[in-house]
């Protein structure tokens, strides 16, 4: 019976895949995370899960239902990894058919390769999985395991509601509140006892010993099992046995002899996963974002106040701009010394008079101290950053596609021991700001390389659609429906099926959700639906895809005001501006009679064909408007370019009288520039927020947003090569384009 209920909820997923909803339209999204609630309840139905799951993968190879092979494997997986015994035999079947998807092409061999590497360090040291995610995502100090994760929600205020926000921030603090250092130690020494050595561990009589004991042996037991494991799991040729006889005699002496061998078995109890660490942050700040990785990077002590907190971000902040002097591109002026310098001028304060005298002291007084620090070699330097890069290097392929799978990363002397995972809430708007801040963010990096060889930067995103919480949110709303304002989404759902149906279809739930009373019943806080959807997104979403930033350069009617810089993601518009001065309005007024609506502009840009062989076109029309998405509409339309849409007004002559009418002007491109011609103003705004929105333009510049370290590895080439035109060095080998990468299950299915 169990073993039916469980097939069923199989099958059901897999019809969900099909584009077969469920009748209900609550289930939508709902039915990956009953299946592994239900699974939770007795993980003793593990196997009987992954052996169901091994015979749909097998019978989707034969049947050839590629698109259901991902969201199985995906399924298996997770439930192996929490599960505490799955036998030999079920684990070589799923580490055989995860080397036969090294034939297909991507994601499948990605994906594949990557399962079957863990697979096999989870024969050889069971358990290996599950303690590894624990350590890392608590934050457990492991010497043998040191690495550092930490789930970041950015969520808008000004884009979602009071009530969704406080709804998010009570379910992460609810999911976090019973969780303590100890206790995942003790759930980490529990479960590879029971993974290994299986119906000879009492594991209730484990649990009551830990109980017992002071923090302090917990801690050395816990030591004691990791070093163990990962010992075992290190050693590609290691044998099983050996690890089990290890594991038997840490289990014989956390017990005590007599207790282990004589204790009778209390049947097979549940190790629970805990939830990964997670902050909920309100976005209020610009810089707020790299803020959070630096002090995730260097924490500060907890006795610090928030002022302290404000002022030692500004102290580094500082320290960054000194450092920017050899980055910056103007000329570097000397500065007036009265220093001698000779030696004996130097003031007495200078020598320390307790230090031993030595041959390395003498040498090293010699040296003046003070001066500005030794920044690393060039090279040290484009290592760290082209090891930061969302993309590989090199020349672009003949046909530009968006680009998905695990970019290469070139080798840091310094070890990324931290991985923040940053989840976005909201609609486009959102992931706008994320690009003018992951742009920032490159650019800082460039000036001085600080988070890049430490952290490794992931990023996802679940789309959320409110009401209307807001002022702002209506006025977007007006102009925007709510299929325009997750693009990006639609996009990433139709690449991926199974990030389709576990996380677009949270796109209005959460807001249900968030509205819902709160359940009388305390047992159900075990069952936080948001939380769990999105640890299981961020644990097994490992493939992203890679999207293009665009630079934008405008320039306004006042000769006066400054050029504006800035990027876009998803689209750019520009449309008429009501004139200023009751002159500019009469004439206005003429020459729309005359001319019909809106304004001439001239526009220059490169034609974008898939022969990849740009060719440069004028025109000059007149218009009342134009549009510029960067996200394809339909899934077959892959490559990456502006698909720009111009509302232009053609004029005609009749009988009648002068007639006009708007045609639709479209081109693809990915370099362009729009001037008016008669300087009549127009408005812009970019990825349809209306706070980032420019008035009395007159001309703007588009174009790929040049990744920051290319930029800094080129201008430092043509310092040396004054006449070279081409890339050479290193500059060849570094992506010269910006892209944002956001992860999901897949990739972009092919």
């Amino acid at each position: 019976e169990v073993e039916s209920d469980i097939l069923r909820r199989v099958r059901t997923l897999l019809r969900e895949l099909d584009g077969h909803h469920p009748a209900c339209q609550c289930d939508r999204g709902m039915l990956r995370w009953t299946l592994h609630k239900k699974i939770d309840q007795n993980l003793s139905n593990s196997s009987v899960l992954v052996r169901i799951l091994v015979k749909e993968l097998e019978r989707a190879e034969r049947g050839d239902f590629r698109h259901y092979i991902i969201p199985l494997l995906h399924t298996l997986m997770y439930t192996l990894i929490k599960a505490p015994c799955i036998s030999d035999e079920l684990c070589g079947r799923v580490y055989d058919f995860c080397k036969k998807l090294l034939t297909l092409p991507k994601p499948f061999c990605t994906v594949g390769l990557d399962y079957a590497t863990r697979l096999k360090m989870e024969r050889t040291a069971p358990g290996t999985l599950y303690q590894r995610m624990v350590i890392s995502e608590q934050c457990l100090k492991s010497a043998p395991y040191p690495y550092q994760e930490k789930i970041f929600i950015f969520a808008d205020p000004e884009l979602l509601s009071e009530a969704i926000c406080n709804a998010l921030v009570t379910d992460t603090e609810a999911a976090q509140a019973s969780q303590t250092p100890r206790a995942c130690m003790c759930y980490v020494i529990s479960h590879a006892m029971q993974a290994t050595l299986e119906e000879g561990c009492d594991l209730g009589g484990l649990k009551g010993r830990l109980q017992d004991m002071p923090t302090s042996e917990v801690e050395h037991w816990f030591q004691q099992v990791v070093a163990a494991v990962e010992g075992a799991g290190s050693e590609g040729g290691a044998d099983r046995g050996q690890h089990t006889a290890r594991l038997e005699d840490i289990y014989h002496a956390l017990l005590g002899s007599s207790q282990a061998g004589n204790a009778p078995l209390r049947g097979q109890q549940d190790t629970p996963l805990p939830n990964p660490n997670i902050s909920f942050h309100l976005w209020t700040e610009d810089d707020q974002l790299w803020k959070e990785l630096v002090l995730f990077i260097r924490p500060l002590s907890h006795s610090c106040e928030p002022d302290c907190l404000s002022q030692d971000l500004d102290n580094f902040e500082i320290q960054d701009i000194i450092s920017d002097c050899e980055c910056c591109e103007q000329t570097r002026f000397s500065i007036l010394s009265t220093d001698s310098g000779i030696e004996r001028d130097l003031p007495a304060a200078v020598e320390e008079p307790f230090a031993p005298c030595s041959a390395e002291t003498e040498h090293s007084r010699l040296h003046r101290k003070g001066g500005i620090k030794k920044k690393p070699s060039p090279l040290e330097s484009m290592a760290f950053l082209q090891a930061g890069c969302s993309s590989p290097g090199g020349k672009p392929p003949v046909k530009l596609q968006r680009r998905s799978g695990i970019p290469p990363e070139a080798a840091a002397p310094l070890q990324r021991l931290h991985t923040a995972r940053i989840v976005l809430l909201g609609d486009d708007r959102v992931l706008g700001r994320l690009a003018q801040a992951y742009h920032s963010l490159r650019k800082r990096e460039t000036r001085r390389v600080f988070l890049t060889p430490r952290l490794n930067l992931q990023f996802y995103y679940i789309p959320v659609v409110a009401g209307q919480p807001n002022t702002l949110a209506v006025e977007d709303h007006t102009a925007t429906g709510h299929q325009e304002l997750c693009e990006v989404a639609g996009y990433l759902g139709r690449a991926d099926p199974w990030y389709e149906s576990n996380i677009n279809a949270l796109c209005h739930m959460i807001p249900k959700l968030a509205t819902m009373p709160p359940s009388p019943s305390k047992h159900l806080v075990t069952d936080l639906f948001i939380t769990d959807v999105i640890a299981y997104y961020v644990r097994m979403g490992i493939q992203p895809v890679c999207f293009q930033v665009y630079a934008v350069k405008i320039f306004f009617n006042d000769p006066a005001q400054e050029p504006a810089e800035d990027v876009f993601l998803t689209e750019l518009c520009t449309q008429g501006q009501d004139s200023i001065s009751h002159r500019e309005l009469s004439m206005t007024k003429k020459k729309t009679t005359l001319d019909g609506p809106g304004i001439d502009l001239t526009v220059a840009y490169k034609k974008v064909v898939v022969s990849n062989r740009e060719k440069e076109l004028d025109m000059s029309l007149r218009s009342t408007g134009l549009v510029m998405k960067a996200i394809p509409s339909e899934e077959a339309e892959d490559l990456v370019c502006l698909n720009v849409t111009i509302t232009e007004i053609i004029r005609s002559n009749n009988l009648s009288g002068r007639s006009f009418s708007a045609v639709a002007n479209r081109l693809k491109t990915r370099n362009i520039k729009i001037r008016s011609t008669e300087q009549r103003p127009f408005t812009l705004r970019l990825d349809k927020d209306s706070r980032r929105t420019y008035r009395n333009v007159i001309s703007l510049e588009v174009s790929p947003c040049p990744e920051p370290s290319y930029c800094l590895q080129k201008t430092r080439t043509m310092k040396f090569n004054l006449h070279q035109t081409e890339d050479v060095g290193l500059v060849k080998y570094m992506p010269k384009s910006l892209l944002l990468p956001i992860n999901t299950f897949a990739g972009i299915m092919q």
